[in-house]
């Protein structure tokens, strides 16, 4: 397999694994000092983020993903997705209100850019609508016009 083609397939399962919260192939897929954000977290080594995962909650069940590589060149491989759940569980927010499951099935699309050193991950940058999110399960007064 070219570098490339091994790098967007690494970029693949580790989106995959970040939704399973398989820590075991975060820590095959990424180097010990990787650096990740997203709208939900931040972590600046591999204990870190398999950490923020493992504490995730489990408010979303039905859990599935499409993964479109964009471009993967030189360090950098890039990935569009879009992930559907089922709002099934508590969900915490930040301030530590609790929402209750609505049932509602929402969509969330994003982007994902990761960069590489040799064939592991050494920064993860996650871009998505978070208040899209609390749309769907109703947490945003719609318009009112």
């Amino acid at each position: 397999m070219t570098p490339n083609a091994t790098r967007a397939t690494a970029l693949m399962r580790a989106l995959h694994a970040g939704l399973e919260g398989d820590g075991d192939a975060i820590r095959d897929l990424c180097t010990e000092d990787v650096k990740a954000w997203t709208p939900a977290l931040s972590a600046s080594s591999l204990t870190e983020l398999v950490t923020e995962w493992d504490r995730r909650d489990h408010a979303f069940s039905d859990i599935g993903v499409e993964v479109a590589p964009l471009d993967v060149g030189g360090d950098y491989a890039c990935a569009e997705w879009s992930v559907t759940m089922t709002h099934t569980g508590p969900l915490t927010l930040a301030g530590g209100e609790v929402v209750e499951p609505t049932g509602a099935r929402i969509t969330v699309n994003g982007a994902t850019v990761a960069e590489f050193r040799g064939d592991r991950i050494c920064s993860l940058r996650q871009y998505w609508d978070e208040l899209g999110v609390f749309e769907q399960i109703g947490l945003m007064a719609g318009d009112e016009a």
